[in-house]
């Protein structure tokens, strides 16, 4: 039987903020186990949350970077269950009345071509705690630190038919949501988490099948291999006369398996009710259109704009534009004096050596024109400037890239007379091939530029010798 897989998708994304999102301590990565926590992320009696502005201010930026519908009011709901990292015995989420609802998602499917997700809702909640089960042997160990910080949950529609789609939609999703600077979407910090439910029907059916959950998957990878396993899974059950359960399951990386952990919960599990400790969430009309206004030009926009403002192809123009600051450093090596399409091969070449490695770009936009304008005065070569670029990084603040070529010995020799002289030597060597040229072999001439240029020991200008053999093989 043919089988259609249905995705939705659950991302958590902690906002970029200082502190967390109901106190004033601060959500940072990697510090001491339960060092940044207080009386308000710890649950302790008497202790009032008061909302972070700056979480919400994210949170209402990233909806609309999405395309959403801000609700002026919404409310924060408890969230109650019970587990060892969640000291208040419930979270502050949002249910019934959300930040945002409406939106979507366009992405490159594999099978399907272009295609958008829709995005069902997107609400504020604060997060739990973490436990930790390989810190002490036989124990479970919990970290509170990361309690309390401020997420934003983006609850896609059941619109993904593969893994692969899956996947696409998260690329493209923390694309947006990092050119939006609502975060940095890292899944090595935690602060872009995925849960993924995923069902499978007969091809053509109507009805959904039943849903299962999958959690703790630390990569967009290991979602697309989690979904594949789980896939399979649901459909050797049903193949084999089974029945799928509607549970929520772990993904073992090592194993490419996943496994049943509980059965999952439905809202009602959760016994929901408004926290009386907050009121209403009320942002005005100006504050929601100050920040539809502030938002940058969003991945998607930028790379129609790069295809028609600078002619470059939909291929390079994705790859530019996959991550915003090398978005940035194009257009400013562009708006130093470069031309385009020479630059799309620098940045994607050379250049994102360094920047693949430490993040940064090793040289300036200004010193990258200024090389790539180096190569087509004749200045240097194009293997040349390799060098003068890995060069330029290590070099004083204010050197010229053609004071640096010269003090390395890359500098092409333009003058005619020096071409004469290695033309004449390499003619004079090679009588039987110059024979052959007149008569008539015309594809030697790159054996001649070739034969000048290991004579010149790679500084001969190739444009200048060129012309010069022409006009002294036709002699």
């Amino acid at each position: 039987m043919a089988w259609e897989t249905v995705i939705g998708l659950e991302v958590h994304v902690q906002q970029a903020t200082r502190t967390k999102m109901f106190c004033g301590c601060v959500a940072s990565f990697g510090d001491p186990p339960n060092t940044n926590v207080c009386p308000t992320c710890l649950g302790l009696p008497g202790a009032l949350p008061v909302p972070n502005a700056e979480a919400v201010r994210l949170a209402v930026r990233g909806a609309l970077a999405l395309g959403g519908t801000i609700h002026h009011e919404s409310i924060f709901a408890r969230k109650n269950y019970f587990y060892p990292d969640l000291p208040k015995g419930y979270q502050v989420s949002q249910f019934d009345r959300p930040l945002s609802t409406g939106g979507a998602v366009w992405f490159e499917s594999p099978d399907r071509g272009r295609v958008a997700c829709s995005i069902t809702r997107l609400h504020i909640e604060e997060d739990a705690g973490k436990s930790l089960h390989d810190r002490y042997p036989g124990q479970t160990a919990v970290d509170l630190n990361r309690a309390g910080t401020p997420l934003a949950e983006i609850v896609s529609g059941p619109d993904l038919r593969s893994p692969a789609e899956a996947r696409a939609y998260l690329v493209a999703l923390k694309q947006i949501l990092v050119y939006a600077g609502v975060s940095d979407c890292s899944m090595e910090k935690g602060t872009l988490r995925v849960d993924a439910n995923l069902s499978i029907r007969p091809a053509g059916q109507a009805a959904l099948g039943t849903k299962t959950e999958i959690k703790n998957m630390n990569s967009f990878a290991n979602v697309e291999r989690a979904l594949t396993a789980e896939y399979e899974r649901q459909v050797g059950l049903l193949e084999s006369g089974g029945r799928v359960e509607q549970v929520s399951l772990l993904f073992n990386a090592a194993t490419g398996t996943v496994r049943p952990t509980r059965s999952k919960e439905d809202s009602h599990d959760y016994r929901y009710f408004p926290d009386p400790d907050l009121p209403p969430l009320v942002l005005d009309a100006a504050f929601i259109d100050a920040e539809r206004a502030a938002l940058p030009e969003l991945p998607e926009a930028r790379r129609a704009r790069f295809e028609t403002a600078y002619g470059v192809s939909a291929y390079h123009a994705q790859e530019l534009t996959g991550e915003r600051a090398v978005a940035d450093y194009f257009e400013a090596t562009v708006a130093a004096g470069a031309e385009a399409k020479a630059v799309v091969g620098w940045v994607l070449g050379e250049a994102m050596a360094s920047y693949n490695a430490t993040g940064a770009f090793a040289v300036s936009a200004g010193q990258l024109a200024e090389l790539i304008g180096a190569i087509s005065d004749g200045t240097v070569s194009h293997q040349a400037a390799k060098q003068v670029l890995t060069a330029l990084a290590d070099a004083e603040p204010g050197l010229t890239v053609r004071a640096l070529a010269t003090s390395l010995g890359l500098v092409q020799v333009q003058d005619s007379g020096a071409l004469e002289g290695w033309v004449d030597e390499v003619l004079t060597a090679h009588p039987g091939e110059v024979e052959r040229f007149r008569g008539g072999e015309a594809k030697l001439i790159g054996f001649f530029v070739g034969q000048v240029m290991k004579k010149s020991g790679g500084k001969a200008d190739p444009k200048g010798v060129a012309p010069i053999l022409q006009k002294k093989l036709k002699a």
